[in-house]
Protein backbone atom coordinates (compact mmCIF):
# COMPACT_ATOMS: atom_id res chain seq x y z
CA UNK A 1 0.00 0.00 0.00
CA UNK A 2 1.43 3.59 -0.77
CA UNK A 3 2.40 5.64 1.90
CA UNK A 4 0.81 8.63 1.84
CA UNK A 5 1.99 10.49 4.64
CA UNK A 6 3.94 13.52 4.07
CA UNK A 7 8.07 13.21 4.10
CA UNK A 8 9.36 15.77 6.49
CA UNK A 9 13.17 16.30 7.44
CA UNK A 10 13.33 18.01 10.86
CA UNK A 11 15.90 20.24 11.29
CA UNK A 12 16.64 21.76 15.12
CA UNK A 13 18.46 22.60 18.00
CA UNK A 14 16.39 21.05 21.10
CA UNK A 15 15.71 23.33 23.00
CA UNK A 16 11.91 22.52 25.05
CA UNK A 17 9.96 23.77 22.36
CA UNK A 18 11.93 21.52 19.17
CA UNK A 19 10.69 18.87 21.52
CA UNK A 20 7.01 19.37 21.00
CA UNK A 21 7.83 19.87 17.31
CA UNK A 22 9.92 16.68 17.36
CA UNK A 23 6.81 14.97 18.80
CA UNK A 24 4.03 16.15 16.64
CA UNK A 25 6.23 15.25 13.65
CA UNK A 26 6.70 11.74 14.71
CA UNK A 27 3.35 11.18 16.45
CA UNK A 28 1.34 12.78 13.51
CA UNK A 29 -0.75 10.43 11.40
CA UNK A 30 -0.20 12.73 8.05
CA UNK A 31 3.81 13.05 8.34
CA UNK A 32 6.52 10.38 8.38
CA UNK A 33 9.84 11.90 9.42
CA UNK A 34 12.98 11.11 6.70
CA UNK A 35 15.65 12.26 9.67
CA UNK A 36 16.40 14.74 11.94
CA UNK A 37 19.80 16.98 12.35
CA UNK A 38 20.81 19.13 14.69
CA UNK A 39 22.33 22.18 14.68
CA UNK A 40 23.41 24.99 17.19
CA UNK A 41 21.39 27.06 18.72
CA UNK A 42 19.56 26.75 22.15
CA UNK A 43 22.47 25.19 23.59
CA UNK A 44 25.90 24.04 22.00
CA UNK A 45 25.80 21.36 19.25
CA UNK A 46 27.42 18.57 21.40
CA UNK A 47 24.38 19.66 23.47
CA UNK A 48 21.32 20.02 21.00
CA UNK A 49 22.32 16.57 19.35
CA UNK A 50 22.55 14.78 22.59
CA UNK A 51 19.17 16.18 23.56
CA UNK A 52 17.63 15.06 19.95
CA UNK A 53 18.80 11.63 20.93
CA UNK A 54 17.31 11.76 24.18
CA UNK A 55 14.09 12.99 23.35
CA UNK A 56 13.39 10.19 20.73
CA UNK A 57 14.45 7.86 23.52
CA UNK A 58 12.02 9.11 25.77
CA UNK A 59 9.36 9.21 22.88
CA UNK A 60 10.03 5.92 22.04
CA UNK A 61 11.02 6.60 18.42
CA UNK A 62 14.90 6.54 18.67
CA UNK A 63 15.39 3.11 17.11
CA UNK A 64 13.23 4.51 13.97
CA UNK A 65 13.91 8.40 13.14
CA UNK A 66 17.79 8.68 12.73
CA UNK A 67 20.08 11.76 13.69
CA UNK A 68 22.76 13.38 12.26
CA UNK A 69 24.89 16.21 13.44
CA UNK A 70 24.89 19.47 11.86
CA UNK A 71 26.66 22.73 11.68
CA UNK A 72 28.29 24.02 15.12
CA UNK A 73 28.63 27.41 13.57
CA UNK A 74 27.13 30.05 11.35
CA UNK A 75 28.46 30.03 7.62
CA UNK A 76 30.34 32.53 7.71
CA UNK A 77 30.73 34.29 11.21
CA UNK A 78 32.42 32.87 14.62
CA UNK A 79 31.18 30.42 17.17
CA UNK A 80 28.13 31.97 18.83
CA UNK A 81 28.12 31.74 22.83
CA UNK A 82 25.01 29.27 23.23
CA UNK A 83 22.36 31.55 25.59
CA UNK A 84 21.29 29.87 28.99
CA UNK A 85 18.72 32.47 30.23
CA UNK A 86 15.71 30.72 28.01
CA UNK A 87 17.07 26.69 27.92
CA UNK A 88 19.12 26.48 30.33
CA UNK A 89 22.50 25.31 30.57
CA UNK A 90 21.83 21.69 28.95
CA UNK A 91 19.68 23.05 26.22
CA UNK A 92 16.68 21.43 28.33
CA UNK A 93 16.73 22.38 31.86
CA UNK A 94 14.19 21.77 34.26
CA UNK A 95 13.78 17.93 34.27
CA UNK A 96 15.30 14.73 35.49
CA UNK A 97 12.94 11.99 33.61
CA UNK A 98 14.85 12.73 30.29
CA UNK A 99 16.30 9.30 29.73
CA UNK A 100 20.16 9.10 28.22
CA UNK A 101 19.96 8.19 24.84
CA UNK A 102 19.81 5.13 23.80
CA UNK A 103 21.02 5.56 20.10
CA UNK A 104 23.83 7.72 19.21
CA UNK A 105 23.64 9.72 16.07
CA UNK A 106 24.56 8.57 12.81
CA UNK A 107 28.36 9.17 12.20
CA UNK A 108 30.51 8.90 8.73
CA UNK A 109 27.65 11.44 6.80
CA UNK A 110 27.09 14.72 6.79
CA UNK A 111 23.57 16.32 8.22
CA UNK A 112 23.10 18.07 4.52
CA UNK A 113 24.38 14.78 2.18
CA UNK A 114 21.83 12.44 4.54
CA UNK A 115 18.87 14.96 4.12
CA UNK A 116 19.36 15.43 0.44
CA UNK A 117 19.63 11.71 -0.38
CA UNK A 118 16.52 11.11 1.47
CA UNK A 119 14.82 14.05 -0.11
CA UNK A 120 15.20 13.26 -3.69
CA UNK A 121 14.49 9.34 -2.65
CA UNK A 122 10.60 11.28 -2.14
CA UNK A 123 8.42 11.74 -5.03
CA UNK A 124 8.99 15.25 -6.77
CA UNK A 125 6.85 17.64 -5.10
CA UNK A 126 5.86 15.35 -1.73
CA UNK A 127 8.75 16.07 0.51
CA UNK A 128 8.84 19.31 3.31
CA UNK A 129 12.46 20.72 5.10
CA UNK A 130 11.29 22.55 8.23
CA UNK A 131 13.71 24.32 10.33
CA UNK A 132 13.04 25.24 13.83
CA UNK A 133 16.83 26.22 15.12
CA UNK A 134 19.80 28.98 12.99
CA UNK A 135 19.28 28.61 9.18
CA UNK A 136 22.67 27.49 8.60
CA UNK A 137 22.02 23.74 8.10
CA UNK A 138 18.97 24.17 5.53
CA UNK A 139 20.94 27.21 3.95
CA UNK A 140 23.75 24.53 3.59
CA UNK A 141 21.42 21.80 2.22
CA UNK A 142 20.24 24.07 -0.58
CA UNK A 143 23.47 25.93 -1.62
CA UNK A 144 25.21 22.56 -2.05
CA UNK A 145 22.32 21.34 -3.89
CA UNK A 146 20.11 23.91 -5.90
CA UNK A 147 18.12 21.20 -7.62
CA UNK A 148 16.73 20.09 -4.49
CA UNK A 149 14.58 23.68 -4.35
CA UNK A 150 12.40 22.44 -7.19
CA UNK A 151 11.78 19.02 -6.14
CA UNK A 152 11.17 19.81 -2.85
CA UNK A 153 7.28 20.40 -1.62
CA UNK A 154 7.80 23.18 0.61
CA UNK A 155 10.14 24.51 3.59
CA UNK A 156 8.73 25.60 6.58
CA UNK A 157 10.56 27.92 8.94
CA UNK A 158 10.22 29.40 12.68
CA UNK A 159 12.34 32.61 12.88
CA UNK A 160 12.66 36.08 12.87
CA UNK A 161 9.81 38.64 13.93
CA UNK A 162 8.28 41.67 12.04
CA UNK A 163 5.97 43.66 14.85
CA UNK A 164 4.33 46.43 13.76
CA UNK A 165 1.19 44.78 14.53
CA UNK A 166 1.21 41.92 12.03
CA UNK A 167 -1.12 40.34 14.79
CA UNK A 168 -1.46 41.14 17.76
CA UNK A 169 0.42 38.49 19.93
CA UNK A 170 2.26 40.45 22.61
CA UNK A 171 5.75 40.29 21.91
CA UNK A 172 7.25 41.11 25.40
CA UNK A 173 9.60 43.83 26.91
CA UNK A 174 13.36 43.70 28.44
CA UNK A 175 14.06 46.30 30.72
CA UNK A 176 11.22 48.07 30.39
CA UNK A 177 11.73 48.14 26.83
CA UNK A 178 9.32 46.66 24.33
CA UNK A 179 10.77 44.28 21.61
CA UNK A 180 10.04 42.78 18.35
CA UNK A 181 12.86 40.51 18.56
CA UNK A 182 13.92 38.08 21.32
CA UNK A 183 18.03 38.04 20.91
CA UNK A 184 18.29 41.98 20.64
CA UNK A 185 15.28 44.17 20.26
CA UNK A 186 15.07 43.79 16.67
CA UNK A 187 16.43 40.12 15.55
CA UNK A 188 15.24 36.68 16.79
CA UNK A 189 17.61 34.11 17.75
CA UNK A 190 17.39 32.06 14.62
CA UNK A 191 17.87 34.56 11.95
CA UNK A 192 20.70 36.44 13.91
CA UNK A 193 22.45 33.38 14.74
CA UNK A 194 23.16 32.99 11.07
CA UNK A 195 21.69 35.88 8.97
CA UNK A 196 23.48 35.10 5.74
CA UNK A 197 21.98 31.40 5.81
CA UNK A 198 18.38 33.06 6.45
CA UNK A 199 19.34 35.48 3.62
CA UNK A 200 20.65 33.03 1.15
CA UNK A 201 16.85 30.61 1.86
CA UNK A 202 15.10 34.00 1.45
CA UNK A 203 16.90 35.28 -1.43
CA UNK A 204 16.25 31.93 -3.48
CA UNK A 205 13.55 32.36 -5.58
CA UNK A 206 12.48 28.93 -6.31
CA UNK A 207 12.31 28.38 -2.70
CA UNK A 208 10.87 31.34 -1.69
CA UNK A 209 7.69 30.53 -3.54
CA UNK A 210 7.05 27.58 -1.47
CA UNK A 211 8.83 28.82 1.78
CA UNK A 212 6.26 29.13 5.19
CA UNK A 213 7.72 31.31 7.98
CA UNK A 214 6.58 31.53 11.23
CA UNK A 215 7.90 34.17 13.16
CA UNK A 216 7.31 35.14 16.77
CA UNK A 217 4.43 37.23 15.86
CA UNK A 218 2.47 34.08 15.01
CA UNK A 219 4.10 31.85 17.71
CA UNK A 220 3.37 34.47 21.04
CA UNK A 221 -0.14 33.63 19.78
CA UNK A 222 0.21 30.07 21.11
CA UNK A 223 0.99 30.41 24.54
CA UNK A 224 1.79 27.41 27.23
CA UNK A 225 -1.48 28.20 29.83
CA UNK A 226 -1.86 27.02 33.01
CA UNK A 227 -5.05 25.43 31.24
CA UNK A 228 -2.68 23.54 28.15
CA UNK A 229 -0.49 22.03 30.82
CA UNK A 230 -3.18 20.94 32.72
CA UNK A 231 -4.35 19.55 28.86
CA UNK A 232 -0.98 18.00 28.42
CA UNK A 233 -0.35 16.12 31.65
CA UNK A 234 -3.78 15.00 32.48
CA UNK A 235 -5.30 14.38 28.86
CA UNK A 236 -8.70 15.77 28.14
CA UNK A 237 -10.37 13.02 29.82
CA UNK A 238 -8.29 14.13 33.21
CA UNK A 239 -8.74 18.05 32.91
CA UNK A 240 -12.64 17.18 33.25
CA UNK A 241 -12.36 14.88 36.05
CA UNK A 242 -10.45 17.61 38.02
CA UNK A 243 -12.65 19.92 37.07
CA UNK A 244 -15.62 18.30 38.41
CA UNK A 245 -13.71 17.32 41.78
CA UNK A 246 -12.38 21.09 41.68
CA UNK A 247 -9.46 19.43 43.31
CA UNK A 248 -5.65 19.07 42.57
CA UNK A 249 -4.39 15.84 42.34
CA UNK A 250 -1.46 14.78 44.20
CA UNK A 251 0.68 12.56 43.93
CA UNK A 252 0.86 9.13 45.56
CA UNK A 253 4.30 9.98 47.01
CA UNK A 254 2.80 13.03 48.99
CA UNK A 255 5.22 15.32 47.55
CA UNK A 256 2.33 17.72 46.68
CA UNK A 257 3.73 17.36 42.81
CA UNK A 258 0.41 16.94 40.41
CA UNK A 259 -0.07 13.02 39.05
CA UNK A 260 0.57 13.11 35.42
CA UNK A 261 -1.38 10.54 33.20
CA UNK A 262 2.00 9.34 32.53
CA UNK A 263 5.63 9.52 33.00
CA UNK A 264 6.50 11.40 29.39
CA UNK A 265 3.25 13.84 30.27
CA UNK A 266 4.84 14.97 33.85
CA UNK A 267 8.40 15.37 31.81
CA UNK A 268 6.63 17.61 29.66
CA UNK A 269 4.70 19.62 32.12
CA UNK A 270 8.17 20.20 33.95
CA UNK A 271 10.14 21.31 31.15
CA UNK A 272 7.49 23.75 29.98
CA UNK A 273 7.17 25.07 33.46
CA UNK A 274 10.65 25.56 33.79
CA UNK A 275 10.15 27.28 29.74
CA UNK A 276 7.08 29.20 32.00
CA UNK A 277 9.57 30.86 34.49
CA UNK A 278 12.66 31.93 32.42
CA UNK A 279 9.78 33.73 29.50
CA UNK A 280 8.37 35.02 32.81
CA UNK A 281 11.18 36.40 34.26
CA UNK A 282 13.22 37.20 31.07
CA UNK A 283 10.35 38.52 28.71
CA UNK A 284 7.49 39.62 31.32
CA UNK A 285 5.03 37.06 29.62
CA UNK A 286 3.55 35.56 32.20
CA UNK A 287 0.70 33.59 30.61
CA UNK A 288 2.68 31.38 29.89
CA UNK A 289 5.27 30.56 27.07
CA UNK A 290 4.93 30.58 23.66
CA UNK A 291 5.76 27.33 21.58
CA UNK A 292 7.23 28.36 18.61
CA UNK A 293 9.10 25.12 16.92
CA UNK A 294 5.98 22.47 16.51
CA UNK A 295 3.85 25.63 14.46
CA UNK A 296 6.42 25.00 11.78
CA UNK A 297 5.88 21.23 11.76
CA UNK A 298 1.87 21.83 11.75
CA UNK A 299 2.32 24.51 8.54
CA UNK A 300 3.47 21.53 6.60
CA UNK A 301 -0.04 20.13 7.27
CA UNK A 302 -1.20 22.93 4.81
CA UNK A 303 -3.89 21.31 2.47
CA UNK A 304 -4.22 18.03 3.30
CA UNK A 305 -7.93 18.56 4.07
CA UNK A 306 -9.74 18.88 7.06
CA UNK A 307 -8.82 15.52 8.96
CA UNK A 308 -5.21 16.49 9.58
CA UNK A 309 -4.87 19.89 8.31
CA UNK A 310 -4.54 22.54 11.27
CA UNK A 311 -5.85 25.57 9.46
CA UNK A 312 -3.76 28.95 9.33
CA UNK A 313 -4.49 31.93 7.94
CA UNK A 314 -2.88 33.76 5.65
CA UNK A 315 -4.91 36.68 4.69
CA UNK A 316 -5.14 40.47 6.41
CA UNK A 317 -7.87 40.01 8.41
CA UNK A 318 -8.64 43.88 7.84
CA UNK A 319 -9.57 42.79 4.72
CA UNK A 320 -13.10 42.18 3.05
CA UNK A 321 -14.56 39.02 4.17
CA UNK A 322 -14.24 36.36 1.53
CA UNK A 323 -12.87 38.77 -1.09
CA UNK A 324 -9.11 38.82 0.50
CA UNK A 325 -6.43 37.33 -1.64
CA UNK A 326 -3.54 35.13 -0.11
CA UNK A 327 -0.97 37.56 1.12
CA UNK A 328 2.85 36.90 -0.09
CA UNK A 329 6.18 38.73 0.58
CA UNK A 330 9.59 39.33 -0.15
CA UNK A 331 11.47 38.55 2.83
CA UNK A 332 15.02 40.60 3.09
CA UNK A 333 17.39 40.54 6.09
CA UNK A 334 19.93 42.67 7.82
CA UNK A 335 23.15 41.26 7.31
CA UNK A 336 25.71 43.87 8.04
CA UNK A 337 26.78 43.74 12.09
CA UNK A 338 28.60 41.51 14.03
CA UNK A 339 27.02 39.66 16.98
CA UNK A 340 28.53 42.03 19.24
CA UNK A 341 27.28 45.35 17.49
CA UNK A 342 23.34 43.47 17.32
CA UNK A 343 23.82 43.40 21.57
CA UNK A 344 24.69 47.03 21.48
CA UNK A 345 22.43 48.47 18.93
CA UNK A 346 22.53 47.36 15.67
CA UNK A 347 19.46 45.90 13.46
CA UNK A 348 21.56 42.80 12.43
CA UNK A 349 19.13 39.83 11.95
CA UNK A 350 15.67 41.92 11.54
CA UNK A 351 13.84 40.83 8.78
CA UNK A 352 11.60 42.93 6.68
CA UNK A 353 8.72 41.68 4.66
CA UNK A 354 7.62 43.01 1.55
CA UNK A 355 3.74 42.55 0.51
CA UNK A 356 3.65 41.21 -3.08
CA UNK A 357 0.66 42.34 -5.63
CA UNK A 358 -2.09 39.64 -5.16
CA UNK A 359 -1.02 36.55 -7.06
CA UNK A 360 3.14 37.18 -7.52
CA UNK A 361 5.10 33.88 -5.95
CA UNK A 362 6.70 34.48 -2.30
CA UNK A 363 6.68 33.55 1.26
CA UNK A 364 4.26 33.15 3.30
CA UNK A 365 3.43 34.55 6.85
CA UNK A 366 0.53 33.26 8.51
CA UNK A 367 -1.64 36.06 10.09
CA UNK A 368 -2.91 33.71 12.61
CA UNK A 369 -3.73 29.70 13.23
CA UNK A 370 -6.71 27.37 14.95
CA UNK A 371 -5.00 27.46 18.40
CA UNK A 372 -7.52 25.29 19.90
CA UNK A 373 -6.87 22.58 17.05
CA UNK A 374 -2.87 22.91 17.70
CA UNK A 375 -3.61 21.90 21.19
CA UNK A 376 -5.86 19.25 20.45
CA UNK A 377 -3.81 17.50 17.79
CA UNK A 378 -0.60 18.17 19.90
CA UNK A 379 -2.27 16.25 22.93
CA UNK A 380 -3.65 13.69 20.50
CA UNK A 381 0.12 12.81 19.63
CA UNK A 382 0.91 12.97 23.21
CA UNK A 383 -1.78 9.88 23.63
CA UNK A 384 -0.59 7.91 20.88
CA UNK A 385 3.28 8.11 22.33
CA UNK A 386 1.94 7.28 25.68
CA UNK A 387 0.39 4.33 23.80
CA UNK A 388 3.39 3.27 21.69
CA UNK A 389 5.52 3.65 25.12
CA UNK A 390 3.36 1.03 27.31
CA UNK A 391 3.58 -1.06 23.95
CA UNK A 392 6.57 -1.31 23.96
CA UNK A 393 7.47 -1.80 27.48
CA UNK A 394 4.98 -4.56 27.74
CA UNK A 395 6.76 -6.22 24.59
CA UNK A 396 10.31 -6.22 26.54
CA UNK A 397 8.08 -7.14 30.11
CA UNK A 398 7.30 -10.23 28.21
CA UNK A 399 10.13 -11.37 26.42
CA UNK A 400 12.15 -10.85 29.95
CA UNK A 401 9.92 -13.41 31.89
CA UNK A 402 10.92 -16.32 32.82
CA UNK A 403 9.51 -19.15 31.15
CA UNK A 404 7.18 -20.76 33.13
CA UNK A 405 7.88 -24.16 35.06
Amino acid sequence: MEDTRIPVWLDCDPGHDDLFAILLAAYHPAIRVLGVSTVFGNASLEKTTRNACSILTAIGKASSIPVYVGASKALFRPPLHAPTDIHGETGLDGTDLLPAPTVAPVTGTAAIDAAYAALKACAPGTAWVVATGAFTNAAALFLKYPDLAAHVRGLSLMGGALGGGFTPAVLGQVDGVPRVGNWTQFAEFNVIADPEAAAALFGNRVLAAKTTLIPLDVSHLVLTTAEVRDLLLYGPEGVEAKSRAAAVVEAADGTGKRAGKSRLRVMLVELLMFFAKTYSDVFGITEGPPLHDPLAVAAVLTGVGDQHEIPFCDRDPAGEPGLAQPERYEVTVVTEGTYEEARAGARTGQITARLLPPGEPGVRIPRSLDVQLFWKVLEECVSRADEAIAAAEAAAAATSAPPPS
